[in-house]
């Protein structure tokens, strides 16, 4: 599956005039009370000086003022609403709603669906699978959290991976644009059950998420993480093995010993014999050059992790270093081999550049080790 990364501005024009009018199109169809112009009026005029966010929470403010107040017509008519089919393109038409479209459907029954707490986590799981309701679930950890989590232990063996990542995703305690659980940031035990569950699940969609649950976990309890890398490696098959380290990425990037000896790169038995640059002068667009000779001290193989920083200058002339991974060597004992590396320094959304000094070291194995500077102009 191919990632797309949009930014935000782009991600607002998803919640548009032609989505408004598309949900006033079933809308009409399904509920013979609905005043269309008026629900168009007071949503449309508004939407071009709103953020992504904004125009999500106005669509479903009225959302909620046009739809019933009881809760099984609610959700009937809700899943009316709904694309028959969430194989397509996910875009909402003339057949139903769906993709972006269910963000207000999904914000309505998160923001007023808790006084029936079963329903609406129900109506979740038939959301989720038409874009993904990781955002709205939560409003029911935060106001049951043992509650919640025992309905969703139950979605583990769902047939439909979409309702088994929700599982994941939506209780990961730091989820990016999503409320924080503050509960599972300070505790995160309760939740490991349902990660154990999925670890081994046949959707790499599915076990993404648990490795990024799990990342979240780290930032805030790294040793847990590490004794669970070191437990789950056990008998570990190569999709478990690639999850395991994706969710270690922070840890290893940092250093932390226990993770690193989880995956065996506690060894540190090398010398860095050369790290040198190509050239020590470069325009911001071109490329920095470099490469590096190691030699092993050990009398057996190892197996080393090698990463790079760049220490990038701020505005106050300080540096502060930005971690990146390089690649994963065996090396033979007593052996030496050179590695090279070009690393392009371009203008970026979320970096800005300074003048002057800059500097590159490695880490091997959480170990920092060499500098080097270069100066860069703009």
């Amino acid at each position: 599956m191919t990632t797309i990364k949009v930014t935000m501005a782009a991600i607002k024009d998803y919640i548009s005039e032609q989505l408004v009018r598309c949900l006033a199109d079933h809308l009409q169809e399904q509920l013979p009370s609905f005043h269309r112009r008026t629900f168009e009026r007071l949503i449309i005029p508004k939407l071009s000086a709103l953020e992504f966010k904004q125009r999500v929470q106005l669509i479903t403010d009225e959302l909620h003022r046009v739809l019933p107040t009881n809760t099984r017509q609610r959700y009937r008519l809700i899943t009316a609403l709904l694309q028959s089919d969430t194989t397509t393109d996910r875009q909402s038409n003339e057949s139903g709603i769906t993709g972006w479209g269910t963000l207000p459907l999904c914000a309505v029954v998160g923001q007023h669906g808790q006084g029936a707490f079963k329903q609406s986590m129900d109506m979740l799981k038939t959301l989720t699978p038409h874009f993904s309701a990781e955002f709205d679930i939560r409003y029911f950890l935060l106001a049951d959290q043992p509650k919640a989590l025992n309905i969703l232990s139950t979605w583990v063996q769902s047939s439909n991976y979409h309702v088994r990542r929700l599982v994941s995703e939506g209780t990961r305690p730091r989820l990016p644009w999503a409320m924080q659980l503050p509960q599972l940031i300070a505790d995160p035990a309760p939740v490991l059950p349902l990660l154990t569950a999925l670890r081994d699940d046949p959707e790499e969609y599915v076990r993404r998420s648990v490795a990024n649950h799990l990342n979240d976990i780290a930032k805030d309890h790294p040793d847990l993480v590490a004794n669970l890398a070191h437990d789950w490696l056990k008998d570990a098959t190569p999709e478990r093995q690639k999850l395991i380290r994706h969710a270690c990425r922070t840890l290893i990037k940092q250093g932390h010993s226990n993770t690193l000896a989880a995956f065996g790169l506690n060894t540190q038995a090398f010398e860095l014999t050369a790290l040198k640059l190509k050239q020590p002068q470069i325009r911001l667009g071109e490329t920095l050059d470099f490469y590096c000779k190691l030699r092993s001290t050990a009398s057996t193989e190892q197996t080393l992790m090698i990463d790079y920083l760049l220490h990038f200058r701020k505005a106050n002339g300080q540096q502060k270093p930005k971690v990146f991974k390089w690649k994963q060597i065996t090396l033979a004992a007593g052996t030496t081999v050179e590695l090279n590396r070009r690393h392009s320094i371009r203008s970026i959304t979320t970096r800005r550049y300074y003048e002057g000094q800059q500097s590159l070291s490695l880490r091997i194995n959480g170990q920092d080790t060499g500098w080097i500077d270069f100066e860069l102009t703009c």
